[in-house]
C-alpha cells in the first residue's frame, strides 16, 4: 500500500480543479442519503469531505485502503491498471455550497480520513437507509435488468398468512426516480429511531 504525502494540499488554483485519485490519496464518494448519514455517524474522527453541487460526498483516503469495498451507493474512485479516475478538488477557501466545496474544511495535517472508520459509518449508513441486503442479484423493477445494488423502493405487507412482504428493488439509477417511502420498521430500527429522536 502506498503511503499518501502528508504535506498534500489542495492547488492553489481560483477554480475546480481535476486531479488524479491513487496519486496523493483514494477517494471514498457516497450517493447523499448514504453519506449524510455516515457523515454525521464519524463525527469529529472524520478528515475533509468534498461536497459536489448534486449534494454527493468525497472522502480522501489512504491509497489502496479501500479497493475491495462494496457498499449501495458507495464507489471508491482510485488508479486502475488501464485507466485513470479524476476527481474536481476545489479550492481550500470555498467551504459553502451550492457548488462543490469543502463541506468539512481541509486541513494540512488532517485531511485523510481512516479507512476503518469510514467503512464502519458507512455500513451502518447502508443498512440504515436501505435496510437489508437481499442475498443475490436482484432485478431492477425499472429496466428489468439484474443488479448487485438492490436497493428496496416499495414493500407490500404479507398478507395474514404470509409472515413477509414482498420488496421491489430498482438500480441505483433508478432508485431516484421512485417517490421515497418510508420503510417498514424491525424491532430494532424503531429502538434506533426512538432512541435518536426520529418519528
Amino acid at each position: 500500500m502506498k503511503a499518501a504525502d502528508p504535506l498534500w494540499t489542495p492547488p492553489s488554483s481560483m477554480d475546480i480543479e481535476a486531479l488524479p485519485a491513487g496519486t496523493w490519496w483514494d477517494a471514498v464518494r457516497a450517493a447523499p442519503a448514504v453519506g449524510e448519514r455516515a457523515l454525521d455517524m464519524i463525527g469529529n474522527e472524520t478528515g475533509a469531505v468534498i461536497q459536489d453541487k448534486y449534494g454527493t460526498l468525497y472522502w480522501l483516503v489512504q491509497v489502496g485502503s479501500a479497493t475491495s469495498w462494496h457498499l449501495r451507493q458507495v464507489r471508491v474512485l482510485t488508479k486502475l491498471a488501464d485507466e485513470s479516475t479524476y476527481l474536481g478538488v476545489p479550492p481550500v477557501t470555498w467551504t459553502k455550497g451550492p457548488r462543490t466545496h469543502w463541506r468539512v474544511p481541509l486541513i494540512a495535517d488532517r485531511y485523510l480520513t481512516e479507512a476503518g472508520k469510514l467503512w464502519k459509518a458507512l455500513t451502518e449508513a447502508d443498512r440504515a437507509e436501505y435496510g437489508h441486503v437481499p442475498d443475490g442479484r436482484q432485478l431492477c423493477d425499472r429496466c428489468q435488468l439484474p443488479t448487485s445494488e438492490p436497493i428496496p423502493v416499495d414493500v407490500e405487507n404479507g398478507g395474514s398468512g404470509s409472515a413477509a412482504g414482498k420488496a421491489t428493488y430498482a438500480c441505483p439509477t433508478h432508485a431516484p426516480l421512485y417517490p421515497k417511502r418510508p420503510r417498514p420498521r424491525s424491532l430494532t430500527s424503531t429502538v434506533a429511531a426512538d432512541h435518536e429522536g426520529r418519528p
